[in-house]
């Protein structure tokens, strides 16, 4: 069963925008709430990295290299979380990846999306 899904990846120019959503379909509404949602990327040939973080408290914290430019949001409702992405470098892209996760409970990670920022 499909945990989280992400979606909203794609090609664009540099100093373009996209905004990245995560869905949880399967997940009920209380868990999802209580859960703590982030998002990392994987760049080709190096390790994955957090990018940004919102707790189920909507704290947020975000990797240097993308403060300022990248905002993470979530929609308790409707179970999704966002990263709005701006002024986006070729140095952003990698595939992206959503994960969700509970106290006490393993993550959960989507199959992540492709952003690629090039000219």
């Amino acid at each position: 069963q499909v945990q989280v899904a992400e979606s909203g990846g794609g090609s664009v120019q540099p100093g373009g925008s996209l905004r990245l959503s995560c869905k949880s379909p399967r997940t009920i509404l209380s868990v999802f709430s209580s859960s703590d949602m982030s998002w990392h990327r994987q760049a080709p040939g190096k390790e994955r990295e957090l990018v940004a973080t919102i707790s189920r408290g909507g704290v947020t914290n975000y990797a240097d290299s993308v403060k300022e430019r990248f905002t993470i949001s979530r929609d308790n409702a409707r179970k999704m979380a966002y990263l709005q992405m701006v002024n986006l470098k070729p140095e952003d892209t990698a595939v992206y990846y959503c994960s969700r996760k509970e106290i006490g409970a393993p993550a959960y990670w989507g199959q992540g999306t492709r952003v690629t920022v090039s000219s």
